[in-house]
């Protein structure tokens, strides 16, 4: 369907319609409610120019989502119906990302150095962008940064799309020689007293 026109999407919402309408399934008249619900939903995202753009780019069904096509199962002998054929989505796990409803989320580690005078995190998304985030503030250890519509839009409404969110975490070093911790007093002094005082 992804290349469908209005016209092909029209004639295959009313053949469905049609095939699915609770007055022509009356024996199983809920199961048919549900499917004649679920042909309307897709039917108001495809033909929605918009909707339709977000749903081509992203898809955004979550683990357990069944997906069903009515008699397309195995037996396809003559005069019996096919069983219906059902599908479960299930998640594989991403080496980068992990999911938390529709929003996305990385961990990405910075030094002790990077938290303290600034970085700049590269991300690659989902769809093969590349995203450039300027960290400027002093980041504290477990601070998160959201970056808001980077992905993972929903079923129900594919323009609602979730946020990116990146947790870092600072490395501190295991050790300091003596030199580098006179440095670090000589510079963070009046930093540690302003603190001390907050």
């Amino acid at each position: 369907m992804k290349n469908a026109n209005d016209d092909d999407l029209k004639k295959s919402y009313r053949r469905l319609a049609m095939k699915w309408h609770s007055d022509k399934n009356p024996l199983t008249k809920k199961a048919a409610e549900a499917k004649f619900k679920q042909i309307s939903e897709a039917y108001d995202v495809l033909s929605d120019p918009q909707r339709r753009h977000a749903y081509d780019q992203h898809g955004g069904w979550k683990k357990g989502t069944k997906i069903t096509f009515p008699e397309k199962g195995g037996n396809q002998e003559p005069g019996v119906t096919p069983a219906d054929l059902t599908f479960v989505v299930d998640e594989k796990p991403h080496p980068v990302y992990t999911r938390d409803g529709i929003d996305l989320i990385v961990k990405k580690k910075v030094s002790l150095i990077e938290a303290l005078t600034g970085v700049t995190l590269s991300l690659t998304t989902l769809d093969g962008r590349n995203l450039t985030i300027p960290v400027l503030d002093i980041v504290k250890p477990g601070q998160e940064i959201v970056i808001p519509n980077e992905r993972m839009p929903t079923k129900e409404d594919p323009l609602k799309i979730g946020d990116l969110r990146v947790n870092l975490d600072v490395l501190f070093p295991s050790r300091l020689t003596s030199e580098q911790k006179n440095g670090l007093k000589r510079v963070l002094g009046g930093t540690l007293m302003e603190l001390k005082n907050i």
